[in-house]
């Protein structure tokens, strides 16, 4: 029997949810796992919603991952991520990102949009759990990378560094780039490696050499 694993990840249009949904489930193909995925998109190309669902494993009865299921919850913004906390199951593992992306309404002032207080949020809900959280500034890897827009590929980086996965990072790698055109491969690479490294050093429990936690606010 193949391993089975779920995993959620939640952002907006433009981040690069279904392509990191994609690179998971390739990677899975290549190790000879068995893989269902399927992605839900609002108004995807004006920062609407996008979740994607990857399921692993043999005996998997549909694409759509139940609430309270997810082994890992992969947030690429903030907000997004604390939608998609009702998928993670007690004991899971939410790996997210500070990204705040400010929706219109709020620019309208028909609503309110709060990092600190999403972020606090996050912290209880994962707590409750018997989860683990780990927060990371994408945005900041990414820039360091040398382009915002990878921001997904760090976070895949990070990812790859956690343990029980049926994947290497190296696979997971391989099947971000062969999606890509080669134009967009050295600083994808790049993004993904400062992700990976800096994972490793908040599991290791050090300080991350990459750069120092920032949050970034998109208004």
């Amino acid at each position: 029997m193949n391993p089975r694993l779920d995993i959620v990840i939640c952002g907006v249009g433009g981040q690069g949810s279904v392509l990191a949904a994609h690179t998971l489930a390739r990677a899975a193909i290549g190790r000879g796992l068995l893989v269902r995925t399927s992605e839900v998109i609002g108004m995807a190309q004006r920062e609407g919603p996008v979740t994607g669902h990857v399921r692993l494993g043999d005996g998997i009865p549909g694409p759509i991952i139940p609430d309270g299921r997810a082994n890992f919850l992969l947030g690429l913004e903030l907000a997004e991520a604390v939608r998609g906390l009702a998928k993670l199951r007690p004991g899971g593992t939410a790996l997210v990102s500070q990204t705040a992306i400010v929706p219109v309404t709020v620019r309208l002032g028909l609503s309110e949009y709060d990092p600190q207080a999403l972020t606090e949020h996050l912290e209880r809900a994962v707590a409750g759990r018997d989860g683990r959280l780990y927060l990371l500034d994408t945005a900041a890897l990414a820039r360091a990378a040398g382009h915002p827009k990878a921001a997904n590929a760090a976070l895949l980086g990070a990812f790859s560094q956690l343990p029980g996965l049926p994947f290497t990072p190296a696979d997971l790698l391989a099947a971000l780039l062969e999606q890509l055109p080669a134009k967009m491969h050295a600083v994808n690479r790049q993004a993904f490696q400062a992700g990976g490294e800096h994972m490793q050093h908040l599991l290791a429990g050090l300080p991350s050499p990459v750069f120092h936690s920032e949050l970034s606010v998109t208004a």
